[in-house]
């Protein structure tokens, strides 16, 4: 079963940076799109950033300009490069492929605070 394994996350100061990764056993990770989301407590998992598997990338309009998505498709990983990091970017953030997106993993906790 394809699993997706995200690090990278932390407390960090408002205006702080973090780099997220996610890895994958899936052997054939080149061919999907990769997705980066995020849940706040309380609220719905909403997508964050996009990238195709020919390297086009979308941003939520709440991150564009401060958060830049990244693949290596040899290496099987995603990232998601954080920067200006503001309170309301506190979340778990999660990865996944689409289509057919696999079971959601743990995800990794970022905590934007003073």
């Amino acid at each position: 079963q394809v699993q997706f394994v995200e690090s990278g996350g932390g407390l960090v100061q408002p205006g702080g940076s973090l780099r997220l990764s996610c890895t994958t056993s899936e052997s054939i990770f080149s061919i999907y799109r990769m997705d980066w989301y995020r849940q706040a407590p309380g609220k719905r998992r909403e997508l964050v950033a996009s990238i195709t598997s020919s390297g086009s990338i979308n941003y939520a309009d709440s991150v564009k300009g401060r958060f830049t998505m990244s693949r290596d498709n040899g290496k099987r990983m995603v990232y998601l490069q954080m920067n200006s990091l503001k309170p309301e970017d506190t979340a778990i953030y999660y990865c996944n492929r689409w289509p057919a997106p696999a079971t959601w993993g743990q995800g990794t906790q970022v905590t934007v605070s003073s």
